[in-house]
């Protein structure tokens, strides 16, 4: 009796040393991982463009040397590049550059191939920040006994609604005049250049010919441009100017057929369309800012 108790002694201290065994040979839980670092936010907006293409482009500038572009739904983060005029911003993929003239940021956004050849995936424009125009009052105003009257909000394009008011022709030059008119209930304003774009009769934008901002109208150049209020109904107008005679030296045989014309008020995305058929040559169309008279006539 004696001995079996021995024995079963001797076959639990076994079992014991056992669990003990198996509990000893699992792997330490292991530690929990260490917090990532926060991915800094984009920053916010500040600029927003309005391209040639219809699209916009926003930008925001958290310092004076990085930009983060926004171009259909991608983020680029790009830093501060050397720039011969202006300034330009690019990473490994795409560059940004913007230059300030005559009251309008103009921008490219391009893809770089090759640094000394990137190819432009969108032109853009906005009113330049801080510029400001010096409206005279009207002349029949009392001097110093009234009130400014608050301006009008700017124009857009539900708004609005394009015509064709004449033109002129001579020497393989063209220009047409246009109208903006306020079909709205409210009074509106419009400053500056409207961005300009050309489609073929399939409606698909001709990116071979390029809207060039210019001073002043066609019959009257080097004039600043200034904001022009809009009653209902009333109009605005500006030009657009083009040669008809192909560029030979760029090797140009035929012109590219244009079936409409579609703009964009300053800081807005909407477009306004008017059908008008001719053939820009030489890649060019010349864009005058609005005014507030059609001036179908050269200045005596």
């Amino acid at each position: 009796m004696r001995r079996n108790q021995i024995v079963a002694l001797g076959l639990a201290a076994l079992g014991l040393a056992a669990v003990a065994g198996c509990q000893q040979s699992e792997p330490p839980a292991a530690p929990p991982p260490e917090p990532s670092a926060p991915i800094a936010e984009t920053a916010p907006v500040t600029a927003t463009y309005v391209c040639d293409s219809g699209l916009t482009v926003a930008v925001a500038y958290p310092d004076p040397q990085s930009a983060q572009v926004t171009y259909r739904d991608r983020t680029y983060a790009l830093r501060g590049a050397p720039a011969a005029s202006g300034a330009r911003y690019s990473d490994a993929e795409v560059e940004w550059r913007s230059l300030t003239r005559d009251g309008v940021e103009q921008a490219t956004l391009s893809r770089l191939v090759a640094e000394d050849a990137p190819i432009v995936l969108e032109r853009c424009s906005r009113p330049a920040p801080g510029a400001s125009l010096v409206v005279p009052p009207p002349a029949d105003a009392a001097a110093g006994d009234q009130a400014p009257a608050a301006a009008a909000p700017p124009c857009r394009g539900p708004q609005l609604k394009l015509s064709a008011e004449g033109g002129d022709a001579g020497a393989g030059n063209r220009v047409s005049i246009l109208g903006v008119q306020n079909i709205g209930a409210a009074a509106c304003s419009l400053t500056g250049y409207p961005i300009v774009t050309l489609q073929d009769a399939q409606g698909g934008p001709i990116g071979a010919v390029r809207a060039e901002q210019s001073l002043g109208s066609y019959f009257r150049q080097g004039e600043i441009p200034g904001p022009v209020e809009l009653a209902p109904q009333a109009k605005a107008f500006f030009d657009i100017a083009w040669n008809v005679v192909p560029d030979e030296s760029q090797g140009q045989k035929t012109c590219p057929s244009a079936a409409r014309i579609r703009i964009t008020a300053p800081g807005d995305t909407s477009p306004v369309a008017l059908a008008q058929a001719f053939t820009p040559c030489g890649g060019r169309i010349r864009v005058s800012p609005f005014r507030p008279l059609a001036e179908a006539e050269p200045a005596a």
